[in-house]
């Protein structure tokens, strides 16, 4: 008898943005967008890469490179175990070679899931290599962000990352390697002001939350009268920060036309060269 109520509850689920209840199969068939408001939850590592990539083409790298507890911070180790067992993953950012339309790309995903997408250590190497396996490859490298920034419990190590992310971009525009940036719910703090910013093409999904200090830290700063879209992916839009908005279901189409032009005038120079 206490099968039938679970899977009840597993048919449908409610959205987080409009409160409307969605059939659970109708919401994943939607790739995770509210057919009524058209919001777009987060998606998981695993699942972004499932809708972006070529089937079967992705072939994950650095695999186990895994978080050390170097201030030996109260909890941090224990919170780590238990975004370990959530998401399957040993840090926020899940990296590798894949394919779009039969194109080569070096692909970084990141997932809120996972200690709400922080950068620490890892995921800073981790974007780092992707960054520059795109750059001695001369593939376009694609990044899709997600995070509430820099990873408290590693201090300084954390934020040494966005020197170093940076430092990664920049070799991609010294080896003339495109690299495409997507904004994806949310893209903040360190993450934003580092790597995130650089790229050579900046897309965002809808509605997405953009910005360096969360509403909570700008209003203790004393930052209380701000448009209603502020830190939204239609702000910096309209303030030219990133190039364009495209919904998910549009998202796969535009990434593949960009790296079909972007990656054909790097081959193209490789060949007048």
């Amino acid at each position: 008898m206490s099968r039938k109520p679970q899977q009840q509850s597993d048919a449908f689920l409610q959205c987080s943005n409009c409160k409307k209840i969605l059939f659970s199969i109708e919401f994943e068939q939607n790739l995770r967008v509210c057919p009524h408001c058209g919001h777009h939850h987060r998606l998981s590592a695993a699942k972004r890469i499932e809708i972006t990539c070529d089937p079967g083409s992705f072939e994950e790298l650095d695999h186990d490179l895994r978080s050390v507890d170097p201030l030996m911070f109260p909890d941090y180790a224990d919170k780590l175990k238990t975004a370990e067992d959530k998401t399957e993953a040993f840090d926020s950012v899940v990296t590798g070679r894949a394919k779009i339309e039969e194109q080569a790309i070096s692909l970084a995903v990141a997932d809120f899931n996972f200690m709400g997408g922080s950068m620490g250590s890892v995921a800073g190497e981790k974007i780092t290599r992707t960054l520059e396996r795109a750059a001695e490859e001369r593939i376009p490298a694609v990044i899709f962000c997600a995070s509430g920034g820099a990873r408290m419990q590693e201090g300084l190590l954390s934020l040494m990352q966005m020197g170093k992310t940076t430092a990664a971009a920049a070799l991609c525009s010294e080896a003339g390697v495109p690299y495409i940036s997507i904004f994806t719910d949310p893209t903040m703090a360190g993450v934003l002001a580092s790597y995130a910013s650089i790229a050579d093409v900046i897309l965002a999904e809808p509605k997405a939350l953009v910005g360096f200090a969360g509403a909570r830290v700008s209003k203790q700063a004393g930052v209380s009268k701000v448009p209603d879209d502020f830190q939204s992916a239609e702000y910096v839009l309209n303030h030219g920060m990133i190039d364009r908005i495209v919904p998910r279901k549009e998202l796969r189409g535009v990434l593949s036309n960009l790296v079909s032009i972007l990656g054909g005038k790097l081959h193209a120079g490789t060949r007048e060269s």
